[in-house]
């Protein structure tokens, strides 16, 4: 399976981490929208996510280390869709600047705020929920 997707993340307290060469990044505790996308294995890539011990690599792996993810969106597609995603994201809201985009020209590829919110524009964009228990 090939697409984007959408993991919801739970922080529990505010928190300073330092995320590679972006530096110490301040979360506020609540709930992020983190976009990606694999097109070469949708499937692989969230379950890559949901595991406690791998190798911090991407932007949200370091944000990972401190949050929950509570709901997985996904969208099948055999183009890059995720910028796309991440600009409707933009509009809801709130962007974590530079996060998660050093490969494109978006503003973030993480957000922040209500959950429902999250979860209502990701069904707007046609994303549909991908159960976590699909992937021991």
């Amino acid at each position: 399976m090939r697409g984007a997707y959408l993991l919801i993340l739970e922080l529990p307290e505010d928190t300073g981490i330092l995320v590679g060469k972006q530096g110490m990044i301040h979360f506020q505790k609540g709930s992020y929208g983190y976009i990606g996308s694999a097109l070469n294995g949708l499937e692989q890539r969230i379950r890559r996510h949901l595991r406690s011990n791998k190798k911090l690599h991407w932007h949200i792996d370091y944000l990972l280390a401190s949050a929950t993810i509570t709901g997985v969106f996904i969208k099948e597609s055999s183009k890059r869709e995720e910028c796309n995603l991440a600009n409707a994201f933009e509009q809801s809201v709130d962007a974590i600047p530079g996060f998660g985009c050093s490969d494109c020209t978006c503003q973030s590829h993480l957000f922040f705020g209500p959950a429902k919110a999250m979860t209502k524009r990701a069904t707007s964009q046609k994303m549909k929920p991908y159960p976590l228990d699909a992937n021991p």
